[in-house]
């Protein structure tokens, strides 16, 4: 039961209020270290939990932090694995966190739209790319920083980029070390809208108020039909794991990170 009708919460991992069926969710900075706590990550997902179950909430806008360190945390965080400063744990949390959310955002009974803007690293692309509808602002620059460290993508980004722009562009969007600017983005398909980035989530919430006036049923019927294939995503999450797993074990990657860190 939920015992904050109101929605009214701030957390280490985010902000959260309420606005009419809406939930507004405002991410904080500093996410990969955050994620790895396993009572941060609890609460997140007990609030999406009381928000599904409520018949009330017809729409959830996630809004990504203007602010987050994005690239150089990536790259701390692995460079803290591999020289033992935090927990090798850590990295399985991590991953197991990011597979669980973006599989909690494709089936939960509400639309997500996602609003970003500024530097965002491929992980936090790759998350949004699981939501219903993605708004950036017009600074929004997506970086491929797993090129940087010798790994590949995690967060599903090779299932939802196939479906969403075909596996010639998804390739190439995976393949290639430079950033994507805002209008590439929208040409691939990653995002639907382009706006200023001082009204980021101002436009975000009219798109939801636009999406709140459809019935919830008719909301949640055409979720399912686009996100009918939700095996696939599963065993696409775990596969990334596993080769993860390969990659970073391996005595070449560990090799080569030493001279890139």
């Amino acid at each position: 039961m939920n015992h904050n009708p109101e929605y009214m919460v701030d957390d280490i991992l985010f902000k959260a209020r309420k606005e009419d069926n809406i939930i507004v969710l405002n991410m904080k900075n500093n996410l990969l270290q955050k994620t790895t706590d396993l009572n941060a990550k609890e609460i997140l997902f007990d609030f999406l939990r009381d928000v599904s179950d409520d018949h009330q909430i017809k729409v959830i806008v996630i809004v990504g932090d203007k602010e987050k360190t994005g690239r150089d945390e990536y790259i701390r965080f692995y460079q803290d694995v591999l020289q033992s400063r935090i927990n090798p744990e850590n990295l399985e949390r991590l991953y197991n966190a990011v597979n669980q959310f973006i599989k909690k955002m494709a089936c939960i009974n509400k639309m997500i739209i996602h609003a970003d803007s500024g530097k965002v690293i491929s992980l936090f692309m790759n998350i949004s790319l699981a939501c219903d509808y993605r708004i950036i602002g017009d600074d929004t620059r997506f970086q491929n920083t797993y090129h940087e460290i010798g790994l590949m993508p995690k967060g599903g980004g090779a299932f939802f980029l196939s479906r969403i722009a075909g596996f010639g562009k998804a390739s190439e969007i995976m393949l290639r070390n430079d950033d994507i600017t805002a209008e590439q983005a929208l040409h691939y398909g990653i995002v639907n809208r382009i706006v200023p980035s001082s009204r980021l989530e101002e436009d975000a919430l009219a798109v939801a108020r636009e999406m709140s006036a459809i019935p919830l049923q008719t909301l949640v019927g055409i979720k399912k039909l686009l996100n009918y294939s939700i095996d696939d995503l599963d065993r696409c999450l775990e596969m990334e794991n596993q080769e993860l797993r390969k990659i970073i074990r391996s005595s070449q990657f560990q090799e080569n990170a030493t001279l890139r860190f």
